[in-house]
């Protein structure tokens, strides 16, 4: 009898630890190591079909003649540097080079200037008819490139800028500037207006408030547009065609067009100019990328 009550009391005893002791629960938000391992797996996905066009861009400049894109499995044997001494030294690559980075940055630094004087104006003064101007802004972007190209050239031709660096830059920032100021002005409606307010008390001006105050809380969004205005003067074709005659002031993306003729395109060397251009773009987004995803969101959460 006593046996029996022991057992039975052992029992309950587990029983009510087991019920006492806390169940592993999973936290909201939390996912479950099938859905992490589902996620990784895509993410690891994308980025190799991400990194597979730079990759085969990389390999087929390793291979010495123009038709070894018909053939990419004979390069392994042939691998060869060539067509990079080629490049460097028996083109205009450093012109190129020269000419893209005057126009980028410059465009940039213009730029990102522009646009961010006029997003604080909008975002911060009420003048007469400000909603009318962001809006006259946006219509600018809606003309093709085909559309601006003669009344730009006829304007650039008057002021004797055809050819000129100052030129192509102006003629980019009518690209850049309506844009960015919109990006702009979204980040800086997300800054506290009160920051304002206590600049005035400390007897600063708008405009020493704008630059000791508000810009410092604005390099995100400042990042996000210098980096738009960056890739948009380097990657651009038409108007740098157009407006630069002289073969040493043409900008990379015109350069590259001068490996392609009529009855024939020099591939292995366009490969080999275009892993060397990548590099100034990767190296500008290595500086300016830990503020632009952050730019990039923070300006759509506010008007």
């Amino acid at each position: 009898m006593s046996t029996t009550t022991v057992e039975t009391s052992a029992a309950a005893t587990a029983a009510d630890s087991r019920e006492s002791s806390p169940r592993k629960t999973r936290k909201r938000g939390e996912s479950t190591p099938a859905v992490r391992f589902a996620s990784h797996g895509i993410l690891i996905a994308a980025s190799l079909v991400a990194l597979l066009p730079v990759a085969w861009l990389v390999f087929l400049s390793l291979g010495p003649d123009k038709d070894d894109y018909l053939h990419p499995g004979r390069i392994w044997g042939k691998m060869t540097f060539d067509n990079y001494t080629f490049v460097l030294q028996e083109t205009k690559f450093l012109d190129w080079l020269q000419t893209t980075m005057i126009v980028t940055l410059g465009t940039t630094l213009i730029g990102v200037v522009i646009s961010a004087t006029t997003g604080y104006a909008v975002s911060r003064m009420r003048f007469p008819g400000y909603r009318k101007f962001m809006w006259v802004l946006l219509v600018t972007q809606m003309f093709p490139v085909a559309v601006l190209i003669v009344p730009m050239y006829q304007i650039l031709s008057e002021l004797q800028l055809i050819d000129s660096y100052l030129g192509l830059v102006l003629v980019y920032c009518t690209t850049t500037v309506p844009y960015c100021a919109w990006l702009m002005k979204g980040y800086f409606d997300t800054i506290p207006f009160e920051i304002d307010e206590a600049g005035r008390v400390d007897g600063l001006n708008p405009f020493g408030t704008f630059a000791r105050l508000i810009l410092p809380l604005a390099k995100p969004g400042l990042a996000v547009a210098a980096f738009y205005s960056f890739l948009t003067a380097f990657g651009e074709v038409a108007f740098a065609a157009t407006f630069m005659l002289s073969d040493t002031k043409y900008t990379f993306a015109v350069g590259l067009q001068t490996f392609v003729s009529e009855h024939d395109a020099q591939r292995n060397l366009m490969a080999a100019t275009a892993v060397l251009i990548a590099i100034p773009v990767s190296a500008f987004f290595y500086f300016v990328q830990r503020n632009l995803v952050t730019g990039l969101t923070a300006g759509g959460t506010k008007g």
